[in-house]
């Protein structure tokens, strides 16, 4: 086995810390961070770190995430590597990459250079001194990569027990890190297992991933986006606050298994996404649910729409909401996907005390339900609100609580409690007085009969199946 242990000082680029300009030497840390990296900007929460207010997490003070603050304002570091390869093109096999130093990655690969490994055992052991520095440009991260360069790995390991150490950090556009068939251990808190910020690029090929500590997602994105692909793998965590997947980026994930204890199995903050194709996805905490969408304003992430698809496999949402929506607007889409367990909330919108300006803080959502049997109520406060269509044979079982319901003639609502729609759009469904796909048991609905999307209505009271009624709500 080889052994690299050293440093190319003419390669190191000092880094101080005077403002944000971009991928550029200069970084702002004027903002508190928490553990993982992150600076919760106003009344916000860190990427790759689930939501502060959860159980494992315990109550965060005013304004600053679990564990308190970690801004490193005025404070100097170096990007740097056991091993390095600047500008080069370098290939290993079964090699040994380690690193004990506090800020110094076992592999650092800048200015576009290219390194090929196969077999190589990583590791690393120091931690961070900066934990921004560490989510958002990779200072520590097991294996680094920047300015355009190119990293693929094939088999081995890696392995990091260090705060804020990533296993793998690609970071800045034109940067990508390519993993196939290795096995990547993070424990320290911050250390995620793979992430990509600042437009980086990760791909991901039967990769099994886990992390035990806390604020540490295996698969995340940070500031400034990155891209992230999985294919196949196992990918599980188990410590506070570490969803599964974290995406403040566009995170796709095909044919994999993605499980997290005692926290949420996916968190979308702002303008991003999550996409599942045949994937196991499971995961789940009181509060805030199996999957969050929300936007913490805390600069890491564009304002906007934030997306989650999963299109087969199992998802089964192990506390709180199947969905939870706070503080932004979201497009929810499941198809043919195996909704495993019966929840209390399959989606809830609100506002909330953390994120956003209290009374414009809601959750507005657009849910499509595609040959799904589901289980489990909506739910809004009054700043919120849900739009759900049933469409190819899916049903719901639940109440309604404020939203709107769109039914296809194949598609049925079976209510289990007194509820509300805002409208109701049913054109196959209605006829004459009754209505034939929605099973009342007994329970009243009701409607708002003054939205003109209830015109077909005519503010008329319609018997429904097994008993019940809709009916117009009474002002």
């Amino acid at each position: 086995m080889i052994q690299f242990s050293y440093i190319s000082a003419t390669l190191l680029a000092l880094l101080i810390i005077t403002g944000f300009a971009g991928c550029s030497a200069a970084f702002d840390n004027n903002q508190e961070a928490g553990p993982a990296g992150m600076p919760p900007g106003p009344g916000g929460m860190g990427n790759g770190q689930a939501p502060p207010d959860m159980p494992a997490g315990g109550a965060p003070s005013a304004g600053a995430p679990p564990g308190g603050p970690g801004g490193n304002s005025n404070t100097m570091y170096t990007l740097a590597g056991n091993f390095t390869v600047d500008g080069e093109t370098v290939s290993e096999s079964h090699s040994t990459f380690t690193s004990d130093t506090a800020d110094l990655s076992a592999i650092y690969v800048t200015n576009k250079g290219s390194l090929t490994l196969t077999n190589p055992t990583i590791s690393s052991s120091g931690n961070t001194s900066n934990n921004d520095a560490s989510s958002f440009y990779g200072l520590n991260g097991a294996v680094l990569a920047n300015n355009a360069s190119t990293v693929v790995i094939s088999g081995g390991s890696i392995t990091t027990t260090g705060s804020g150490a990533n296993g793998a950090i690609p970071t800045g556009e034109g940067t990508s890190i390519s993993l196939e068939n290795l096995t990547i251990t993070a424990s320290g808190d911050g250390g995620h297992g793979v992430m990509a910020t600042l437009s980086g690029a990760l791909t991901l090929t039967d990769v099994d991933i886990t992390t035990t500590g806390s604020h540490g997602a295996p698969l995340a994105t940070d500031r400034g986006s990155g891209t992230v692909t999985v294919t196949r793998g196992t990918i599980f965590s188990s410590g506070a606050d570490s969803p599964g997947i974290y995406s403040t980026g566009v995170i796709n994930v095909t044919k994999a298994t993605v499980k997290s204890v005692g926290t949420e199995a996916a968190v979308i903050e702002g303008f991003n996404s999550i996409h599942l194709i045949n994937t196991t996805l499971s995961g789940g905490v009181e509060k805030t649910g199996g999957t969050m969408i929300y936007q913490s304003f805390s600069g890491d992430a564009e304002t906007g729409t934030g997306v989650f698809t999963m299109d087969g496999g199992s998802y089964e949402p192990t506390a709180g909401p199947a969905f939870f929506v706070t503080n932004t607007d979201s497009v929810i889409t499941l198809k043919n996907v195996n909704l495993i367990g019966t929840p209390d909330l399959l989606i809830k919108a609100a506002g909330t005390s953390r994120w956003g300006t209290e009374g414009k803080n809601g959750g507005i959502v657009i849910f499509t339900a595609d040959n799904e049997q589901l289980t489990g109520s909506l739910v809004t406060d009054a700043i919120s609100s849900i739009a759900a269509t049933l469409k190819n044979s899916s049903t719901l079982s639940g109440s309604i609580n404020t939203s709107a319901l769109n039914l296809d003639e194949t598609s049925s609502w079976n209510v289990t409690a007194d509820s509300t729609l805002t409208s109701l759009t049913d054109p196959d469904g209605i006829v004459d007085n009754t209505i034939s796909n929605i099973f009342g048991n007994g329970f009243t609905v009701t409607y708002d009969k003054n939205l003109t999307t209830n015109n077909n209505l005519k503010g008329k009271t319609f018997t429904l199946k097994n008993g019940g009624t809709l009916t117009p709500k009474q002002a």
